[in-house]
């Protein structure tokens, strides 16, 4: 019933542990060195924007990894999809939390790149900062929301890949088909005969 796929697995699961650590590590020890360590709001924002940036390569490959290996393990898993009582509900809110844990990792680049560009001492930056105005309190506040709900999304991920992991236990599998086989028969009732 089950086959092993070993390799898929691993990229989607370390992909995903550095995707929801590595946020998890800027929220908290980035953010918390620059407030330590910035004498001003600007210096604060260039050195967390310093940490930020040399991670976002590695935060990138960590994400199309982890996409790589959940396509994977769905295009393994389809059938399961299909038959299993619960893995198209797991599936699905796996999916969307995903989707929601990319967009609010997209738009904490976006703003970590309008605090980079204010607080930089590069008269490039400045320039483009200066032509491309923000409110610099605001962007702030907004990527210190953001910067906690990437680790609050991918950490529910995680939950759900546990869930998925339960849902492939062979008496899970077995009752999960039942059950879905059973809601698909429709056996007529009728009273008096």
């Amino acid at each position: 019933m089950s086959e092993r796929n070993t390799l898929v697995r691993s990229i989607h699961d370390l992909g995903l542990a550095a995707w929801f650590g590595g946020s998890l590590m800027g929220a908290v020890g980035v953010n918390g060195a620059a407030a330590s360590e910035g004498t001003t709001e600007t210096d604060m924002g260039r050195i967390a924007s310093a940490g930020w940036a040399k991670w976002t390569p590695v935060n990138a490959a960590a994400i199309g990894l982890h996409l790589m290996g959940g396509t994977g393990l769905l295009s393994a898993n389809a059938t399961r999809v299909h038959t299993q009582q619960g893995v198209a509900a797991s599936t699905l809110a796996k999916t969307l939390l995903t989707g929601a844990a990319l967009a609010a990792t997209a738009y904490s680049r976006v703003l970590g790149k309008k605090v980079e560009l204010a607080s930089s001492n590069d008269p490039e930056d400045l320039e483009k900062a200066a032509q491309h105005p923000v409110d610099l309190h605001q962007a702030r506040k907004q990527l210190t929301i953001m910067q906690w709900a990437i680790p609050a999304l991918t950490g529910a991920v995680v939950v759900l890949n546990a869930l998925h992991g339960e849902q492939q236990k062979p008496l899970q599998q077995k009752v999960g088909m039942l059950q879905r086989a059973a809601s698909q028969v429709h056996v007529p009732y009728h009273l008096g005969h």
